[in-house]
C-alpha cells in the first residue's frame, strides 16, 4: 500500500510536469497582447461605418416606445424605396446596414409564419410586403452588407409571460431571418426589457449559427459573455477613452471591438414630426467620426425613414455632407504624395491598407520615419495597426524634426484598427511615428498626414 502510495504521487508529479512544460501557455492563463481577432472580425472592422434602421408602428404613431397595442393597420407607408435607404446611407460612407426587423412593440417588418402581428396584416402592399427583403436586395445591390435587429423583448406577443413558449417562438422567428435573407453581416441584440424575463442567449447564437455561422453577435459585455462585438457604453456616438480591442468578463479574455451608436436625430431612434431641429450638425458628426472610427471603433448611426417610408430629404442631405467632408478631409495624404522615398517602411507608408510594415521580431519598440522633398505644413496623423496578430502598440508619440531635435506633436497609447490624432499646424520635412512601448513586434499598416490648413 505504501509503495502503491508513492507510485501514485510521482506518476501525480509526471502529469502535472507535462501540463506545465508541454501544454500551451493558453490553458493555464490568458494575456491580453495574445488574444487574436477571427477573420470575420477583422473584415468587419474594415467597414468602420453602419447604420441602424428604425421604422415601424412607432412611426405613425409618434412614439420611441411601442407597448404592444398598435394595431397592424397603422402601419401603411405610401412610397417605402429600399434603394432611397441604402443610397442616403452609401453617401454618407456606410458600409454596412441593420434594420430592425422587430421592436419592442413586437411588430415585424416581414411576413413572419409564427404571428399574425407583422406586415402581413397591414394595408401595405395589400399584405404581401416583406421589408426586410425589400432593404437586404437593396443593400446588396449597392454593394452594401446587411444585417438585422431582433428584440428579445416583445410587449405583444401574449407568449412572452411564458418563458419557455416565448423562447420556442423566439427562435423560430431567428429561424426565419437567418435561414431566407441571405448572409447577415451582423446579429443585434439589446437587454432593454429583460427585466423579469432571463434569455437563453448561448441557445439564441447557438441557433443563429447554425444558419449564419460567420455573422458577428453584437450584445453589451455585461449582456452576453460570448459576442463578438461590443457596445461602447453610450449612444453618444462617442468612445471616450483609449480603445482596446480585448475585454475581460470575469476573467475570460476576448476581442470584442467596440460599436458606437447614435441617432442622426438627437435622442430619436424612430421619425417624429416637427423633429428638424433634432438633426446633428455637420460639425457633430464630423466630431462622431473622430471619437469613433478615430479611436479604433465603429460608428453605428440611426437613420429614421418617415412616414412615407423614405429618408426625409434633409437627413439625405446631412449624410452626403458628412460623406463629402470624411473624403475631402482624407483624400490627400501627403505621405503618400510628397514623402521623398518610403525606405523600409515602406508598406506602411504606401496608402495601401492591404499591406503592413512590421518591427523586428521580438521587438518592443520601433520608429517609422518619413522623409519628405520639402517641408511640408499638417495638422492630423492617421495611424492604422494591422490586427491579424493581436493589438500590441501600447504607447506611441508622432514627432517632427526641429533644429537637431525631435518635437512631440501628439502622443497617445492605443493604436488599434485606426486612430487619428488631430493637432496645431505644424511645418516638417522629417516626421517619425515613434513607438514606444509594444507588446510584441509591432504592426502597421499605414501612417498617414493631412492638412486643413490652406497653402500659402
Amino acid at each position: 500500500m505504501f509503495l502503491g502510495h508513492r507510485v501514485g504521487l510521482f506518476m501525480a508529479l509526471i502529469g502535472f510536469l507535462f501540463c506545465v512544460l508541454v501544454l500551451p501557455t493558453s490553458s493555464l492563463g490568458q494575456n491580453f497582447s495574445e488574444i487574436k481577432p477571427s477573420p470575420q472580425q477583422v473584415a468587419w472592422q474594415d467597414l468602420e461605418i453602419g447604420v441602424i434602421f428604425h421604422f415601424g408602428t412607432n412611426t405613425f404613431l409618434d412614439r420611441e416606445w411601442g407597448d404592444g397595442t398598435a394595431a397592424p393597420n397603422v402601419f401603411n407607408p405610401s412610397a417605402v424605396d429600399g434603394e432611397q435607404w441604402i443610397e442616403a446611407v452609401k453617401a454618407a460612407g456606410a458600409k454596412y446596414v441593420i434594420l430592425v426587423a422587430k421592436h419592442h412593440d413586437g411588430f415585424c417588418l416581414w411576413p413572419s409564419e409564427l404571428t399574425n402581428y407583422s406586415v402581413k396584416s397591414s394595408p401595405w402592399k395589400g399584405g404581401n410586403g416583406d421589408l426586410v427583403r425589400e432593404v437586404a436586395e437593396a443593400a446588396r445591390k449597392n454593394g452594401l452588407k446587411f444585417g438585422v435587429y431582433l428584440s428579445p423583448w416583445d410587449r405583444h406577443d401574449p407568449r412572452y409571460a411564458d418563458p419557455t413558449a416565448y423562447d420556442k417562438y423566439y427562435l423560430g422567428q431567428l429561424d426565419e431571418l437567418s435561414s431566407g435573407y441571405g448572409e447577415l453581416v451582423e446579429f443585434w441584440m439589446d437587454g432593454a426589457g429583460s427585466a423579469g424575463h432571463t434569455y437563453d442567449f448561448d441557445r439564441i447564437v447557438q441557433q443563429l449559427r447554425m444558419w449564419q455561422p460567420n455573422t458577428m453577435v453584437f450584445a453589451d459585455v455585461a449582456l452576453y459573455k460570448y459576442a463578438d462585438l461590443r457596445w461602447v457604453g453610450n449612444e453618444d456616438g462617442r468612445v471616450p477613452y483609449e480603445s482596446w480591442n480585448v475585454v475581460d468578463r470575469t476573467g475570460y479574455l476576448r476581442w470584442r471591438p467596440a460599436e458606437a451608436d447614435t441617432p442622426l436625430r438627437k435622442l430619436h431612434w424612430f421619425w417624429h414630426p416637427n423633429d428638424e431641429a433634432s438633426l446633428k450638425s455637420l460639425g457633430e458628426l464630423v466630431e462622431d467620426y473622430d471619437q469613433t472610427v478615430g479611436r479604433g471603433a465603429q460608428l453605428m448611426l440611426g437613420i429614421a425613414p418617415d412616414r412615407n417610408g423614405r429618408v426625409p430629404d434633409v437627413d439625405v442631405e446631412r449624410l452626403k455632407e458628412f460623406g463629402d467632408a470624411i473624403q475631402k478631409r482624407y483624400s490627400h495624404n501627403l505621405v503618400k504624395e510628397k514623402q521623398g522615398g518610403g525606405g523600409i517602411a515602406g508598406k506602411a507608408l504606401d496608402g495601401d491598407p492591404e499591406t503592413f510594415w512590421s518591427a523586428p521580431a521580438g521587438s518592443h519598440s520601433a520608429v517609422i520615419e518619413v522623409n519628405f522633398r520639402e517641408p511640408v505644413t499638417f495638422d492630423c496623423a492617421l495611424t492604422m495597426e494591422w490586427l491579424n496578430d493581436g493589438q500590441h502598440v501600447q504607447k506611441y508619440a508622432i514627432e517632427v524634426l526641429e533644429g537637431g531635435g525631435w518635437r512631440r506633436v501628439a502622443e497617445g497609447q492605443a493604436i488599434g484598427h485606426k486612430k487619428i490624432d488631430h493637432f496645431p499646424p505644424v511645418t516638417a520635412q522629417q516626421v517619425r511615428l515613434n513607438l514606444l512601448a509594444t507588446s510584441a513586434e509591432a504592426h502597421i499598416r499605414e501612417f498617414q498626414l493631412y492638412s486643413s490648413v490652406q497653402p500659402r
